[in-house]
This record gives structure tokens, C-alpha cells and sequence, in this order.
């Protein structure tokens, strides 16, 4: 073994011990028997029988995932017509609606959350669920046009054009020929939209401010007694399903 890759070894595990002892000393905590984050008392199965009886992280719980959940289809079904539109116009159209699809994606998201307030206000539209979920679709579809339209850039246009000749309506061509094509950017797209759907809390915020309806972000910003026990039980939970899928995913591969 040479110098430099000892060297990067370290280096590799230095990062990966400061990336995931934050990880594993909360969900230790979790089991905690008592309410302390520094010092652990006892093992203890209380937070989670705590955490699937308390309403408010439920309910936080349940709009997280709803909202995610039709954000990213609806996102999905958007971003997927917007790229293959922009493979049939003319060149200067594209780049600029490229662009211009680039614009919420590197603008600061206090920036895109100040829009969506203003904007919802000058329609006078009371600020709620459905605000929460229209900005959601709002930023989630940038990056599933970008995800869908790297696989219809390589698509085999002729392959459309064989199945119009043997007589497949456009309907047909689409699910039949087109779709199969930029499946793998279209889950792509939907797991970038459904990730930042479940993790955003500044734009969530802004869009549902002076309403009830909360989502886990926003639950735990307005935690007046900062992160309570039931907290940790909740990440741990989110995060083992994570490593499962993450996991199975990976023993597919192997496979």
C-alpha cells in the first residue's frame, strides 16, 4: 500500500465517521429511557409508543407523505411531457426553456419561498394545504425535466417513427415505445421530486404561513422546548426504511 492511498483511506474514514456518528447517536438516543439527548439512562421502547400516540406528529406525519406522494406524480407527469415537447422544438426555443427551467433550481429557496408568499397573496389565496402543494409541484418539476430530458436526448427518435409506420396510434407509441425508453429518468426524476418534497421546510413554511397544517419541517421549527425524544424516534424510523430500500437496492445490483 502506498502513501497516498493510506492517506485517502483516512481521509475516507474520517469522513464517514464525522457524517454518521451524528446519525447513529440519534437513533441510540431514541431508546433512551429517559428525556436526555447527552446521557443515556436505560433502554426503553417509550418515545415510539409516544410517538405513534401523539396527533400533531401524525397528522405532520400523514401531510408530509401526502403532499410528497402527489407532488412527485404530479411533477413526474409534468416534467416527462415538458422534456419530450422540448426534443420537437426548434433550438433557441429549447435553450431557453432549458434555462429558464434552470432558474428555481439555482436560485436561493428563500428566494422562491418569498415568491410563492407574495405570489399567493396578491391572488388572495388563503395559504394552506393546497398552497403547500401547488409550490411543491412548482419546485419539484425543474428537476425531473432535467432527469427526463438527459434520457429523451438519447432516445432512438427512428424507433417512434417505426412504430407510427406499423401503425401504432400516438398513444400506443408513447407507452408502448417512448415510455420503456426514459423509464429510468422518469423514477430518477420522481425520487429527486419526492426527496425534496419530503425534506423542504423554508418553502413549505412561506406557503402554508397563518394556517394550521404542518408538515414534519415545519413541526419541528415550531418546537418550543427544542427536539424532544419522539423526534429521534421518528428519524431512526425514516431512516432505517432509507437503509432497507438503499440496501435492497443494492443487493438487486449484486444480484
Amino acid at each position: 500500500m502506498n502513501k497516498h492511498s493510506a492517506q485517502a483511506k483516512i481521509f475516507l474514514v474520517i469522513m464517514l465517521v464525522m457524517i454518521y456518528i451524528p446519525i447513529v447517536s440519534l437513533m441510540l438516543f431514541s431508546f433512551n429511557e429517559s428525556k436526555s439527548l447527552t446521557r443515556f439512562t436505560g433502554f426503553s421502547l417509550e418515545w415510539y409508543a409516544k410517538l405513534f400516540q401523539s396527533e400533531q406528529i401524525m397528522d405532520a406525519v400523514i401531510t408530509t407523505l401526502v403532499i410528497a406522494i402527489l407532488a412527485t406524480i404530479i411533477s413526474t407527469l409534468l416534467g416527462t411531457m415538458a422534456a419530450l415537447a422540448l426534443a420537437d422544438v426548434k433550438r433557441g426555443v429549447r435553450e431557453t426553456t432549458l434555462g429558464l427551467n434552470h432558474l428555481p433550481i439555482v436560485n436561493p429557496e428563500i428566494v422562491t419561498a418569498i415568491s410563492f408568499f407574495v405570489f399567493f397573496g396578491a391572488i388572495q389565496m388563503d395559504r394552506g394545504w393546497l398552497t403547500m402543494l401547488i409550490a411543491h409541484i412548482a419546485f419539484c418539476t425543474p428537476y425531473v425535466v432535467i432527469t427526463v430530458y438527459l434520457k429523451v436526448r438519447s432516445m432512438d427518435p427512428h424507433l417512434a417513427d417505426a412504430a407510427y409506420d406499423l401503425g401504432a396510434t400516438p398513444l400506443q407509441a408513447l407507452y408502448k415505445v417512448i415510455l420503456p425508453q426514459i423509464k429510468v429518468g422518469m423514477i430518477a426524476g420522481a425520487a429527486i421530486a419526492f426527496t425534496m418534497s419530503f425534506d423542504d421546510f423554508v418553502i413549505s413554511y412561506f406557503a402554508a404561513s397563518g394556517s394550521a397544517v404542518q408538515n414534519i419541517s415545519i413541526y419541528l421549527y415550531t418546537l418550543k422546548r427544542g427536539v424532544e425524544p419522539t423526534i429521534n424516534a421518528l428519524s431512526t424510523i425514516i431512516i432505517t426504511i432509507i437503509g432497507i430500500k438503499i440496501m435492497r437496492d443494492y443487493w438487486k445490483q449484486k444480484i
